[in-house]
């Protein structure tokens, strides 16, 4: 959902200086373009109408499937449509009401106390800067990135379980640190890209590049992956251009 706000550019997460991994930047601009027209559509597979929605979904996703708190998010925002609703919610009611996406008391207490701060500090609108949303309880920088990248347009890039396996896998970077990931790939991509790029990624962690048994066979980016065809991989002939398979369908 749009934001009347300007656009605006979220400053990357600081990160000690490093030497690129050779090669990174122009794979990195090769998996930008080839996971665009992979992936043309990259949307949020969350299912939200407004910012606040969009923040306490993406809090409850934590361990669990965007699935699972898309059939939880329903009721709950029936019963709590907004921050200042939420904020005087019965811990316990909240708990039933997500108990299937797990962690559910840590959860309910997590998407409580994120709306009392919202209530108290910003009256009970969503912030669209990253160093007021990390302030709030149980925000962190990935699920502030998503907030301002999907629901205010202010590009970010999260990095989740996907995106740290696949710049990993990719030869991006040789880190497993979240906020240097993020530090090392907006330093190779613009601006513009960071948003769709994250969402790519995880669509395409979903789909394609498996944690176990990576689909190398029918890989857009198996030809420049340096870890293609090993990491249980199947097994059969390297793709070409020519041959690779069709568009994967996000999950």
């Amino acid at each position: 959902m749009a934001s009347s706000a300007p656009p605006r550019r979220t400053k990357p997460a600081p990160a000690p200086k490093v030497r690129l991994v050779p090669g990174a930047r122009a794979r990195a601009l090769q998996v930008v373009e080839r996971l665009a027209a992979e992936y043309p559509q990259a949307e949020c597979a969350l299912v939200h109408r407004s910012p606040f929605e969009l923040l306490v979904a993406t809090i409850l996703s934590a361990q669990t499937t965007d699935e699972r708190v898309n059939m939880v998010t329903p009721t709950l925002f029936e019963r709590f449509p907004n921050a200042a609703a939420l904020a005087g919610a019965e811990l316990g009611e909240v708990e039933e009401l997500i108990r299937s996406t797990g962690f559910f008391r840590m959860k309910a207490r997590a998407i409580v106390e994120m709306s009392q701060d919202l209530v108290a500090r910003f009256g009970g609108e969503v912030p669209p800067r990253m160093e007021d949303l990390v302030q709030l309880r149980g925000v962190g920088r990935k699920t502030a990135n998503v907030v301002l990248g999907v629901a205010f347009g202010i590009p970010g890039f999260p990095v989740d379980t996907h995106v740290t396996r696949l710049s990993g896998r990719l030869r991006l970077t040789r880190s497993t640190d979240p906020v240097r990931i993020e530090a090392e790939v907006c330093s190779m991509v613009p601006p513009s890209e960071w948003t769709n790029l994250s969402l790519r990624l995880i669509l395409h962690g979903r789909q394609v590049c498996l944690a176990r048994s990576p689909r190398c066979d029918r890989c857009v980016l198996a030809d420049i992956c340096p870890s293609a065809f090993r990491v249980g991989a199947s097994r059969r002939s390297r793709p070409t251009a020519r041959t690779r398979g069709g568009t994967a369908k996000p999950a």
